[in-house]
């Protein structure tokens, strides 16, 4: 192998993630003029900083890659949007109803904007974990699409990657001057009046290099509250030598979000548009990195970075009040003419609550990392040795006003001195140590052993007041302060082992065994008390200890390809059981607590083909994913047509977790026309899933309860059916500077929901309120997917 080519590959390993082709050793004469078809040798980061990297067919688990062209070229508006399209074992739900706020399910495990979501996927960006401190979510907004560079899924509970790893890690690498020199800028409008504009910069100055981007993007969106509006930016500054890289990044955003969420069926079966009650999100980050590498010698390198990130949320969470009209009221007697005379009366007799509430999360940390690639007794080895701290401070504080149901079913604030007050006021430091080792080492050249192992700690400490605003309740706690204060430690020590077998250099056999854990964040110990339940995210009542959620997981899999790239293929089957998983038990509409509830499995197989012919590429991927409840357990869902006399249904062993499809495909197709146009088509179907609220997988649509007497209608059928998607992209270049592009979504213009509950409904299909909740209806709320949508814009480069 040339020096050259030596020197290609440990650049590649050292940046993670970047796909490689390989050359065959020097040959001289008759052989060197021959052409060679040489097989693909694939780079990938396998830890949380840079390393040398494993080459593909070295990794024991199933793992998809991405770059930024690929997103480019399909178009995509975010990461979760080319995921959804392209990756296998993946499906997304729309839960608040925001194309920026997608919960992602890998495998049957989650990662999501939303409070109260049980996380089990991590997520990273230039080696900084971004799930975000106060309650483990990913707020995928704040990840900008114009400055990623590669994007790679990796599957499984990789202990390497710490808290969170139970079902993946997604890790985010961006671009950066050396590797995306030039200045690009796009324009495109589109449909429902989504407008957007982006552009990026980057190039090298010497030693240094420099990469900017900043995108704005703005849309009505196509349902009555919908709109968004995004400003983001991007810089990184570079300098590098022979032996070193340095880098500091900082990532800015100020966004706003609309989403009207779940909304019941004989509503949308009315107008499509409706919300029931919209929520508002704006999202505001300031994000420091500086990342470092030194070459110490031709096979170890140390990595590391230190980092700052600030994430201000302001949220107004749209809801119905659970205290309106309810049976049990303790308050003063009214007859609610005057609904605003004291606060027992006012949230009595009001209809429609916001919970308004300001998330101020601050962390920093940093990290080091050394790999040693020398060979170990003779056989090649490459050891990883690191180390991270993540220190956060969260403080949540949140209002509670009640009022009317305007015509949009937004708040319609009653003046009274009782209303708009604090109902909450939590903070919480947490402090995440961690150590992780790991090798790989090759006996021979057909079986590579990996084992890794990691120490987590967790430290988490909390202290404010939560406030009793159940009338009910009054005269024995009604409007009391109750601390919310505690202090709790979390170990673990993580282990993994696996092998592949590569019999050819085109085909690859591995199985893997791990564990991950994840540690209860502030907002679940906060609000973990069944005798004190609390609103989500309205307001804590007490922290009793919660268990760490542990994940084992077994998976055996196989990938391959011919040499000239004409055909590839993998399969992966993976089982994943999950002790003590921590569950969102709710007690009302809008009120429960977070629980341990025994153990939860996933486990299923993904498979995928694909290739490219000349100016033709596809790919087609299949996944079979079974999640479902090991334990049993009992959840308050009165609208079940199976729940008892207190709302209450079981959980038996092997129902199944809501919104996680058994079934997903995608069929991906690419066309170069001419060296002026470019064509594609994604389809992308996902099976039927049960909603929030049949975890009990029992409910009948159409029947009535017989301990409670509720009706539940034929729209209550407690399940969303299964759909298909189909999608177009293209591109035409008018010359090397200038090119036009356009997308079609939803081409076939397909009614379909992705997110919902089992739950009552308080309005009349035209949307009208409905003032005796004798009227209220028991029925599916479901987020519908967009219509169809079409937008195309202009691109230059220079």
């Amino acid at each position: 192998m040339s020096r050259l080519s030596k020197a290609v590959i440990l650049a590649c390993g050292l940046i993670g993630f970047c796909p490689l082709v390989v050359e065959a050793a020097d040959t001289t004469g008759a052989e060197a003029q021959a052409p060679q078809q040489l097989p693909q040798v694939i780079v990938v980061g396998h830890t949380p900083l840079v390393g040398f990297g494993l080459p593909l067919n070295q990794i024991p688990s199933n793992v998809q890659t991405a770059t930024g062209a690929d997103l480019q070229r399909q178009q995509s508006l975010d990461v979760v949007d080319y995921l959804n399209n392209n990756f296998s074992g993946l499906s997304v739900s729309e839960s608040d109803g925001n194309p920026f706020q997608i919960d992602v399910y890998y495998h049957g495990f989650t990662a999501s904007p939303l409070l109260g979501t049980p996380e089990g996927l991590s997520v990273y960006v230039d080696g900084v974990r971004v799930n975000e401190s106060f309650g483990d979510t990913v707020n995928w907004d704040l990840i900008p699409e114009s400055a990623i560079g590669t994007v790679s899924l990796i599957a499984g509970s990789n202990p390497v990657f710490g808290l969170n790893t139970l079902g993946g890690a997604l890790a985010v690498k961006t671009k950066d001057g050396r590797s995306d020199p030039g200045t690009e800028a796009e324009v495109y409008y589109g449909s429902y009046g989504r407008r957007s504009a982006e552009i990026e910069t980057g190039g090298t100055y010497g030693a240094f290099d420099y990469f900017f981007s900043g995108d704005y993007f703005d849309e009505d969106g196509w349902r009555n509250i919908d709109n968004s509006k995004l400003w983001r930016g991007f810089t990184k500054i570079g300098w590098q030598s022979a032996t070193t890289r340095i880098d500091l990044s900082y990532t800015g955003a100020d966004n706003f979000m609309y989403g009207d969420g779940s909304t019941p069926q004989s509503l949308l079966a009315y107008n499509r548009k409706q919300a029931y009650t919209p929520d508002y999100t704006q999202n505001f980050m300031n994000f420091v990195n500086l990342t470092g590498k030194q070459t110490l010698g031709e096979h170890l390198l140390l990595s590391g970075n230190l980092f700052y990130r600030h994430v201000n949320a302001y949220v107004i969470n749209g809801n119905t009040n659970d205290y309106y009209l309810e049976d049990g009221y303790a308050g003063p007697p009214t007859d609610c003419g005057n609904s605003g005379a004291n606060a027992a009366t006012l949230a009595y007799c009001t209809p429609a609550q916001d919970a308004d509430s300001v998330t101020n999360q601050g962390s920093a940390g940093f990290g080091l990392q050394l790999t040693d690639a020398d060979d170990l007794f003779g056989m090649k080895n490459q050891a990883t040795l690191g180390g991270d701290y993540a220190g956060s401070h969260d403080v949540f504080n949140q209002l509670s006003q009640y009022g009317g149901f305007a015509a949009d079913h937004d708040l319609v604030y009653e003046p009274s001195p009782y209303n708009n007050f604090n109902v909450i006021s939590v903070s919480g430091v947490n402090n995440i140590f961690g150590a992780y080792l790991t090798d790989t080492l090759s006996p021979n050249s057909l079986m590579h052993l990996t084992a890794a192992l990691r120490y987590n700690l967790s430290k988490e400490t909390i202290n404010g007041y939560s406030i009793d605003t159940d009338p009910a309740d009054y005269g024995k706690g009604f409007l009391a302060a109750a601390p919310v204060a505690g202090d709790h430690s979390f170990v673990r020590i993580n282990p993994s082992l696996g092998f592949t077998i590569t019999p050819t250099k085109s085909a690859t056999y591995y199985a893997d065994y791990n564990e991950a854990s994840r540690a209860p964040t502030v907002i679940e110990l906060g609000c973990a008390n069944p005798a004190v339940p609390c609103g989500l995210p309205d307001d804590f009542a007490s922290d009793p200890d919660l268990r760490q959620v542990v994940t084992r997981t077994f998976e055996i899999g196989l990938r391959g390809n011919l040499p000239d790239q004409s055909l590839n293929w993998s399969a992966d089957a993976f089982h994943a059981t999950s002790a003590n998983d921590i569950q969102y038990i709710a007690t009302a509409t809008n009120s429960g607590y977070f629980d341990n509830v025994g153990d939860t499995r996933r486990e299923g197989l993904d498979l995928a083909f694909g290739g490219k012919k000349g100016p033709f590429r596809w790919n087609v991927a299949y996944s079979y994913v079974i999640a479902t409840f090991q334990s049993g357990f009992v959840v308050n869902s009165p609208s079940n047509s199976q729940a008892d006399a207190n709302g209450n249904i079981e959980v038996q062993p092997g129902d199944r977790l809501p919104l996680v499809p058994l079934n997903s495909a995608r069929l991906v197709l690419d066309y170069d026309v001419d060296e002026h146009l470019n064509l594609g088509a994604n389809l992308v179907f996902t099976s039927s899933a049960f909603l929030h609220g049949d975890e009990n997988n029992a409910n009948a649509g159409g029947t009535t309860n017989a301990p409670t007497g509720a009706y539940i209608s034929p729209d209550g059928t407690g399940r969303i059916p299964g759909y298909a998607t189909l999608n177009f992209h293209g591109t035409y270049r008018i010359n090397k500077y200038l090119e036009i592009f356009a997308r079609m979504s939803n081409a076939l213009n397909t009614d379909y929901y992705t997110a919902g509950f089992l739950t009552r409904n308080v309005f009349n299909p035209n949307g009208s309120f409905r003032t005796n909740p004798d009227d209220w209806t028991n029925e599916n709320a479901v987020v519908p997917g967009a219509p169809r949508e079409i937008w195309g814009g202009l691109r230059a480069r220079f």
